[in-house]
């Protein structure tokens, strides 16, 4: 035990240990001898690289996985997790970072989802439901009807909702998993007094996040795993943001947005006067030159992501013309988009970019299947040398590349996609949020990536949420506000007040 996490021990007992806990799959020990203490009302930051065991872990403590060997205790007495109901009967609730409600059904209904409040007579008590789901709504301060459908919900709204859907199980321990990864800042920040609320009323968080800027911000103490194994756990009053990271990935890094100089060229890709057939996209005209990292900045809803559906023919476009090497381009599909050399890693990975039943060789392969094939047929020795070299490029954890890409963790499944785009070798690569959900020895060795593709001459369009990653890895830096393009700056001495100034204008 590190010495810093004498104080709170002497203070009070442990709501929540896990001692010795292992667990293995088919090719991998995901957990090794673990041991975690959660206390009453604290907020404990879990963090690690991606694929180092946290959601393992937080699996088997909500029920979905059983350890192999260890023990688990709850008030100091031994307990037995024998599935998720078990655990929430337990007191202890999981919110996902893909967040598990059902869209079609309304707020009331989602919160007492298979275990609906009914009468005497046996039919369901909706009255009732309504009622003790506003105390829940009031609870999380969500001023929203009990009748409204998710549907109609953002995806702040209804991390609320399975917060309040938490509470309604007395839940004493709550883990949350990247809660802020789709959140805007005012979004975050209601969040976090949220948590701030729980936990003076003394129910315990557990707060999984790459975000290390969030940890300094929410937690009380930070507890690392590396490669399956309890590395450290500190106060987070008594260390720094350089201690976290060496534990996390076992060496320093000094410098995360390290971005190579690169010789940028003649222009490769304009946009002119896009505009979407929603009408909220208005006269949209920027160019990006050969070697060059062109950032897109603004908050969620700016209209930056639409801009790129457009762009790659996702989208329907109103009005506006796309030039590739200063030549009209044709594009109305992502077939077109292929066929100009342009590249696409977008915003969910789960939805939008990756077939999770299909194995890491298929996937990676997809979008490059002209490259390995001889005619109608793959190349399957072609193919799995393609596959093996983005593998050890962008380091990413499989047992094989015969996984299914289901059973990777998420920052894994997102250099999954990376590598799927970069296998196809295009000359434009838009890059959609492509270090969210990423732990921080990964984001550098995607940020080396992008300077290498550069250098390479490779034109890269990157959307970031993240300021810093903005400036550090940007060579200019667009800015967007309500489906309009309100500025831009030059890399060169911007400061992030300078960016969410022109962003909420």
């Amino acid at each position: 035990m590190d010495e810093r996490e004498l104080t709170m021990t002497t203070e009070k007992a442990p709501l929540l240990e896990m001692r010795g806990v292992s667990k293995s799959f088919p090719g991998v020990k995901a957990l090794n001898r673990v041991d975690l203490t959660v206390y009453p009302g604290e907020v404990l930051a879990l963090v690690g690289e991606n694929g180092a065991g946290k959601s393992t872990l937080m699996k088997i403590l909500s029920g979905v996985y059983t350890m192999d060997e260890g023990q688990i205790l709850l008030d100091g007495e031994p307990i037995t997790i024998d599935g998720p109901l078990a655990s929430q009967k337990m007191g202890i609730s999981i919110i996902y970072q893909e967040l598990n409600v059902i869209n079609n059904l309304n707020i009331a209904e989602n919160l007492f989802v298979g275990r609906e409040q009914v009468k005497k007579n046996g039919l369901v008590d909706k009255q009732r439901m309504h009622r003790e789901a506003r105390k829940l709504l009031d609870e999380v301060k969500l001023p929203l009807s009990t009748h409204t459908l998710m549907n109609r919900l953002s995806t702040a709204q209804k991390q609320m909702v399975e917060v309040a859907r938490a509470l309604s199980f007395n839940a004493r321990l709550i883990i949350m998993d990247e809660p802020t990864s789709s959140l805007t800042q005012t979004e975050t920040r209601t969040l976090f007094d949220i948590i701030h609320r729980l936990r003076d009323r003394g129910v315990s968080v557990v707060y999984i996040s790459h975000r290390m800027i969030e940890l300094f911000q929410i937690s009380d103490r930070v507890s690392v795993l590396r490669d399956g194994e309890m590395i450290t756990s500190l106060v987070t009053a008594d260390t720094t943001e350089g201690e976290i990271i060496s534990a996390m990935v076992g060496r320093d890094i000094d410098n995360l947005y390290e971005k190579e100089p690169a010789d940028i060229g003649a222009v490769v890709l304009e946009a002119r006067n896009i505009s979407s057939r929603d009408d909220y996209l208005k006269d949209i005209s920027f160019s990006v030159r050969a070697g060059e990292i062109l950032g897109f900045a603004g908050l969620v809803g700016a209209g930056r992501s639409e801009v790129m559906r457009a762009i790659f023919g996702i989208d329907p476009r109103q009005t506006g013309d796309i030039f590739v090497r200063g030549k009209k381009a044709d594009i109305r599909s992502t077939t077109d988009a292929l066929r100009y050399g342009i590249g696409f890693v977008p915003e969910d990975r789960k939805e939008q970019a990756l077939i999770l039943d299909m194995t890491v060789k298929r996937n990676m392969s997809l979008a490059a299947l002209d490259r390995v094939s001889h005619g109608w047929f793959i190349d399957r020795v072609r193919e799995s040398a393609l596959v093996n070299r983005f593998v050890q490029l962008l380091k990413v954890r499989t047992p094989s590349v015969e996984q299914t890409v289901k059973n990777l963790s998420g920052g894994n499944q997102q250099k999954v996609v990376i590598a799927k785009w970069m296998a196809n070798e295009p000359s434009i690569l838009i890059l959609d949020e492509p270090t969210r959900g990423i732990d921080v020895g990964a984001k550098k060795e995607i940020h080396k990536l992008m300077s290498q593709l550069a250098q390479q001459g490779v034109a890269i369009i990157m959307i970031s949420s993240e300021l810093p990653e903005i400036i550090g890895m940007s060579d200019r830096i667009i800015v967007m506000h309500e489906g309009r393009i309100k500025g831009e700056f030059a890399h060169s001495g911007v400061t992030q007040e300078q960016i969410m100034q022109m962003a909420v204008s």
